[in-house]
Order: C-alpha cells, then structure tokens, then sequence
C-alpha cells in the first residue's frame, strides 16, 4: 500500500513538472500587417534570439522601469561612430534609463566627431584599404570618414580642450568626461547641432561616464603626447592632467553600494558587448564584496546583447549564470537575467524605441553630483567590515619608516 501511494505521489508530482514545462504561452504569433509597430513585433518573437530580444524588452519595461532600480550601461564596440548616440543612447539616457555609463575611451573619441559637427559616410566594407589609405579616408568596417578632416581635426580641437584649466588636476574620467561633456553641450548650442554627443547628454543629465582604461583610445593618446610634450619643455608644472583609473574604480563601486546598502532600491545592468566595458560594471560587485568585504550579494537584472561566444572563456561571452559565481549576479535573480546574441547595432535600436513606447520616463537621479556623499559611504562601510584595515595601515606606515632608512 505504501509503494502505491510513493508511485501516485510521483506520478501526480511528475504531472505538476510537465505542466511547469508546457506553461508557456503557446506559439501561435498574429501576421504581420501593415498596423503591426515595434511593439507587436517585440512581443511576438517566440523562440531563438528572438525570443531573449523579448524578454530583455519585457524586463526593461517591467523592472528597469522602477524608480528604485539604479541602471549601469556599458558600450563596447563601434557603436558611437555607426551613429546609436543620436538615435539610441541619448534618447534611453533622457528617458531615465541610464543611470551611469561605462565606455571603451574610443566610443566616447569618436562620440566627439558629431559634437565637432565632423562627418562620418555609410561606405561599403568591400572596398581597396590600401586605396583608402592613397586617397586619405579611414574605415570602420563600412563607415568611411576623411582622414585630415575628421580624425586629424577632432584630435586638433581635443588637444587644445585638454591644455584647458579645468582639466589641470588629477582626476578620473568621470570628473574627466563631465568636463569635456559640458564644452561638448555648449557647442551643441552654439552651432545648434540637436542633442548628437552622448557625453554632452550625460553632462546635461548628471550621468557619471566612465573608461576602465583611458589609455586605450586616441583620447589617451592625445593626453600622453601632451604629457611628452610637457616633460620636453619643462612645463610639467603647468600640464598637470594626469587620469587614474583608481578613483573611477571607487566611485562606480559608491554608485552601487549606495543604491543597494543604503537606498535599499535594486541595480541592474546592461551590457552591450563585452569587453573591458563590461567587466569595469560588473566588477563594482567583487570589489564591494572580495576587496572592500562589505556583505553584498550582486547585481538584481541582467542584460547582455552580445555577438561572443561562451565557449572559448572570454569574458565578452560569459553569461550570467557564470558573473554568479564570482558574486558580480545575485545567484538568486538569475531568472531576471537575459543573453541575446545578437548585433547591437540591431538589438540596441530595437530594445530603446520598445522602452520608449512602453513605459514613463523616469527621474534622473543626477549621481555625478553625489559623487562626494556616495564617496563618504563607501570608506564609512569599508572601514566598519573589512577586517585588514589595521594590518593594511601598518604596513602603510612602515613604508614611511623603509624610505626614511633609504634616505640616511
């Protein structure tokens, strides 16, 4: 009697999992029509890549959507060049969807050629290099821009904005971007181009832009050839733009830190590539967690749109469910994460125009101008958990003592 009701018990708890599986909704798509927007067409995409495009779209507009949930984008690849600033970046930025930007340094380089009101051409990705290279116009794959006029001019006008005052300090590059964002807004203005530099939307909305390392960029470029330039003439004293990737490292580990230890709200991510870009805003999380040793449990939402395959370990590729394992994903949200493989330059226009028809926008929440409240806050949680603060201080202050003895 009691094997059969073991048997009965398995069979009902059997017939419980296979309804769990078949409860999906079923595929039975509506025809395309002439009335069908990017709405419909979002939410009938059933399976495949399709499939995860929807439920990235459904995941922005039902929990990026919320007031409480603070939203990190990282850029990586051509993107800015193939024109998603104007018609993607910028309007998901003032719609409240990006809360902090992480970016390769040439994203945000060629960002500036549109605010210089310099141009970029569809072009073809099947034409002569070596020809290109005689005649004087670089390629993007099939972007095509003038050597002299663009590239050459932007890094004339970028050199003569860094020998500026303002930027003769010390800084990350959010203190870094923010500045160059604003003369970039004012030439906006001025030249009346439209809303075109994704780094003058960020000044305009307070967002904090970040690269993980500047020096990988022709920005990076520009400030080394200065600092040579500097060190040939002795004005060392005078150029004193020197950008450290430490400071940016705890400011974006604040951003989180704030939004989850002390707002209590949600942080959640999209990742759009892979790359250095990537890992700088998932990495706030080990940082909280491994170093700082603050108890965290990681990001709450997860988007990747990428073209990389998981397979050969490369972080591009990772999925969440392997982020998990280093404390970046909360392991129990994973259901509230999503990988498409996809092309951005699809995905990324596709899932911004499905948010911008399908929820409010929401409050900016300005987090560059809290940089120094959201600083305060993390050494206050850094000093009250991690427990080698003590020993670290010591070892800190022998230092003082060895070059002491070096210099006797």
């Amino acid at each position: 009697m009691e094997g059969i009701e073991r048997k009965m018990a398995k069979h009902k708890l059997s017939r419980s999992k296979k309804a769990e599986y078949l409860s999906g909704k079923r595929i039975l798509p509506e025809p395309i029509s002439k009335a069908t927007d990017i709405v419909k067409l979002i939410d009938n995409m059933d399976a495949y890549n399709g499939g995860r495009l929807r439920a990235a779209c459904h995941l922005l507009r039902d929990r990026y959507s919320q007031e409480d949930v603070t939203v990190g984008l990282s850029l990586a690849g051509a993107l800015t060049p193939a024109g998603l600033g104007p018609s993607a970046i910028i309007p998901l930025m003032n719609h409240g969807f990006v809360d902090w930007l992480s970016a390769t340094g040439a994203n945000m380089y060629h960002d500036l050629h549109f605010a210089f009101n310099l141009p970029m051409h569809r072009g073809s990705h099947t034409v002569d290099d070596a020809d290109l290279r005689e005649k004087g116009v670089t390629r993007i794959y099939d972007i095509l821009f003038d050597y002299e006029d663009v590239l050459m001019e932007t890094d004339r006008r970028l050199r003569e904005i860094l020998v500026r005052p303002e930027f003769q300090k010390e800084m990350g590059t959010r203190e870094f971007y923010h500045h160059l964002g604003k003369i970039l807004n004012d030439l906006e203005e001025k030249n009346k181009l439209g809303q075109v530099s994704v780094l003058a939307a960020a000044y305009r909305n307070g967002i904090p832009v970040f690269t993980s390392s500047p020096g990988d960029s022709t920005i990076g470029m520009n400030v080394a050839g200065l600092e040579l330039l500097a060190e040939a003439s002795g004005t060392q004293d005078l150029f004193k733009l020197k950008i450290n990737p430490s400071i940016d490292v705890n400011d974006s580990t604040a951003i989180i830190l704030n939004a989850k230890k002390y707002e209590n709200g949600k942080t959640a991510v999209i990742l759009i590539g892979g790359g250095s870009p990537k890992n700088f805003m998932l990495q706030t999380e080990p940082q909280i967690q491994e170093v700082l040793m603050i108890p965290e449990a990681g990001q709450d939402y997860d988007i990747n749109i990428t073209d990389a395959r998981p397979d050969t370990g490369g972080l591009s590729g990772a999925p969440p469910s392997e982020a998990a394992s280093w404390g970046k994903i909360d392991p129990t949200k994973l259901e509230e994460t999503v990988t498409a493989y996809l092309d951005a330059t699809v995905a990324l226009p596709i899932m911004v125009a499905y948010v911008l028809q399908t929820t409010r926008p929401k409050k900016q929440k300005r987090l560059y101008y809290r940089a120094k409240e959201l600083h305060e806050k993390l050494v206050k949680s850094y000093l009250e958990n991690n427990t080698e603060v003590e020993k670290l201080k010591k070892l800190i202050k022998k230092l003082n003592a060895e070059s002491e003895t070096e210099r006797i």
